[in-house]
């Protein structure tokens, strides 16, 4: 079936994070922006992806209206690997990364979402099939850089009977304030967004190994320094987690062969779909690696990535924004229940967006 538009709809949500809002160029962020990519084919058909955005919304979102959506244009809609394929080789010298391979994933999930309504069935039926319908779900906490309010916000989410709490911290004492408020008995792990050289990761490692961390995350500068990494690895006394700024399998292949991870987490939003996000988590299982979902989002990223996790071997956790939105299109689909998330079991994705919020929270 022929692609006959593809529209970026993008949402600005209020938001709140258990503390002061993030700052950005010096200004408190007021929105969570989402861009929904919605496709739909010559018969009247709708899917819906989501494209990475954060802060950088509006590059990726006219990515999806200038760059992408006119060549997706008139292809098959049915034919996803060739239809993705041959528009990664047609914008490949924009790069691997960045706003365009962005829009390029929210046009997979898309598809993905078409491939199963119109089959009638779930997305992770077309993967193979579900092995479990409930996912653990782990709170994803913003970086406080306030001892008190890790410790507060941590302890709420053990509450609420999320799996697992991630900081975004980098120093000791937001660390040692989130263990002393979960307990010894709940897996912790910190991500440090890539601040330091290998040397000074090395010793940061081993200042936070006491606090029995399930995983330190992406603690060197450049993300891609996989040489590095390994070094963390060998020397910090910590499991290594890396990946979502991977953007293709190639990387995780190299990133593999470096013996830079014990955690792998690809990011469905950036990676270039599910198609790519299911050949790096499974090229990484093979390797005896974890794989764990980078899925901070709100709508059909998550939705995707409940889909993917539900259809792997092994176990999945699957990352939720640690962000109460004041409005959500997607609903209770996408909330966590006593820590866990229920896999939705309607045709593709399994949710469309609630067309009262698209019409109240879209920007032009």
């Amino acid at each position: 079936m022929i692609i006959r538009s593809v529209q970026a709809v993008t949402l600005a949500l209020p938001f709140e994070v258990g503390g002061p809002k993030p700052r950005f160029a010096g200004r408190p962020r007021e929105f969570v922006h989402m861009i929904l990519v919605r496709v739909e084919t010559a018969d009247g058909l709708v899917g819906w992806g989501e494209a990475f955005s954060h802060v950088a919304w509006e590059a990726t979102a006219a990515a999806v209206t200038h760059n992408i959506a006119p060549v997706a244009i008139g292809r098959d809609a049915t034919d996803i690997e060739g239809t993705i394929g041959a528009l990664r080789q047609v914008f490949h010298l924009f790069g691997r990364t960045g706003a365009i391979v962005f829009a390029l994933s929210g046009l997979e999930i898309a598809l993905w979402d078409l491939a199963g309504k119109r089959a009638g069935q779930p997305v992770s039926t077309l993967l193979g099939g579900a092995r479990r319908d409930r996912l653990p779900a782990y709170a994803s906490l913003m970086r406080y850089g306030d001892p008190e309010l890790v410790a507060r916000n941590a302890a709420e989410a053990v509450r609420r009977g999320y799996s697992m709490v991630k900081l975004h911290e980098i120093r000791e004492a937001e660390v040692r304030a989130a263990r002393e408020a979960m307990g010894p008995d709940v897996p912790l792990t910190v991500d440090t967004n890539c601040p330091w050289t290998v040397e000074e990761a090395i010793a940061v490692a081993r200042r936070f190994a006491p606090y029995d961390l399930l995983w330190l995350e992406e603690p060197v500068w450049p993300p891609e320094d996989y040489a590095g990494l390994a070094r963390v690895r060998q020397e910090g006394g910590l499991r290594i987690a890396t990946g979502e700024n991977a953007c293709n399998s190639f990387e995780f292949e190299a990133l593999l062969r470096a013996g830079a991870a014990d955690v792998v987490q690809p990011s469905v939003t950036k990676i270039g779909g599910i198609g790519e996000w299911w050949r790096a988590a499974n090229r990484a299982r093979a390797s005896g690696v974890t794989v764990a979902a980078h899925s901070p989002y709100f709508g059909p990223g998550l939705l995707a990535s409940m889909h993917l996790a539900a259809a792997m071997e092994g176990e999945v956790p699957i990352e939720i924004h640690w962000c109460e939105l004041g409005a959500s299109p997607f609903g209770d689909s996408v909330c966590p229940e006593g820590g866990m998330l229920t896999v939705p079991s309607g045709p593709g994705l399994g949710r469309d967006p609630d067309p009262a919020v698209l019409r109240t929270f879209t920007v032009v």
